[in-house]
């Protein structure tokens, strides 16, 4: 679902003004969308609350990507124009230049402004009704009014956001915390701390302290951030860790090893948090095989898993000597 929120295939959710410009923060982060503005938006959106209320409840973390502005007014924090910059990094300093600018300067005149802002959609907003264009003698009021709504474009959204968790965590207790603090209550920490997942992590069949265990460990802790995101969505569907063991709610990261030896992928039980690892003969191998695995091996769309097999005699490419099945996990 929170894919489906930011793939564009629902209509909540926008891309950063920086992120369509490739600059500035938060260019992989979303924005609620100014112009889902109907009942079932808003409907919508209060699910969305719902969604994130079960997810503080339970410490079972969304993948939600979204700007830190937003959480800091789902926190019920009023925006600065810093918060702006967060999102549209040339918003800001457009206002400020025009607001500054010479009233004798021939601009005014050269140029046809319009008495208008772009949203965080990208579409030019009337401000008022009473004037036409920018000029010396209203520029104060235009920025002024810009400024008012591009800091309030998103009031709707997120209050129906609120509403729905309202539902399932009292709101007015949100204001104890910081934007910052709601996103990791929501969705966990954006890192991933192997030393809380070793915490919560079994061994079946198998020793702590084998090699097999040892090599997987170090192995994750070469990986990037990003790669241990992979690897949690293999093995458990989600991107994220919760944010303490308590958290977990007695759910362990299982480890079991199975029989199968060098040429076969690692198989992961999504419902269970488990990771059934074949007896790898060496740590390059491991590390090889497993992130073939989170890389092209992460459907959890169906409630069946198929082993991903490789083809024998295999002394080639890894991408070119594996002949695997669809690999679906629980």
């Amino acid at each position: 679902m929170c894919d489906e929120l930011q793939n564009g295939s629902l209509p909540l959710l926008i891309p950063t003004p920086n992120g369509r410009d490739d600059s500035g923060t938060n260019r992989d982060c979303f924005l609620m969308n100014p112009l889902a503005t109907s009942q079932l938006h808003m409907n919508m959106f209060q699910f969305l609350g719902i969604l994130m209320g079960i997810a503080i409840r339970t410490g079972s973390p969304l993948s939600l990507n979204l700007a830190e502005p937003v959480w800091k007014q789902l926190a019920g924090m009023p925006l600065t124009p810093a918060d702006l910059t967060e999102v549209d990094r040339a918003y800001v300093p457009g206002l400020l230049c025009i607001r500054d600018m010479d009233p004798q300067e021939k601009v005014f005149q050269t140029l046809e402004m319009p008495f208008s802002t772009p949203s965080a959609y990208g579409h030019d907003v009337p401000l008022s009704t009473r004037y036409r264009k920018i000029t010396p003698e209203n520029r104060h009021e235009y920025v002024r009014l810009a400024l008012n709504y591009r800091l309030h474009e998103f009031d709707s959204q997120v209050a129906a956001v609120r509403e729905g968790m309202s539902k399932v965590v009292p709101v007015p207790l949100l204001t104890l915390f910081s934007g910052n603090e709601l996103e990791t209550m929501v969705c966990g920490s954006p890192d991933i701390p192997l030393g809380l997942l070793k915490s919560v992590a079994t061994y079946k069949g198998i020793e702590a302290a084998s090699p097999l265990i040892q090599w997987f460990w170090e192995v994750m802790e070469e990986f990037s951030n990003q790669e241990r995101s992979l690897f949690l969505r293999f093995v458990w569907g989600r991107t994220r860790l919760p944010r303490t063991i308590a958290d977990f709610r007695g759910r362990d990261f299982v480890m079991d090893k199975y029989n199968p030896p060098d040429h076969f992928l690692p198989e992961s039980y999504t419902c269970f948090f488990l990771l059934k690892m074949p007896r790898y003969s060496c740590k390059s191998i491991l590390r090889q095989k497993l992130k073939y695995a989170i890389h092209f091996c992460k459907s959890i769309d169906t409630d069946e898993y198929a082993r991903v097999q490789a083809a024998t005699n295999s002394d080639t490419d890894d991408t070119d000597s594996l002949a695997s099945e669809e690999h679906t996990s629980l």
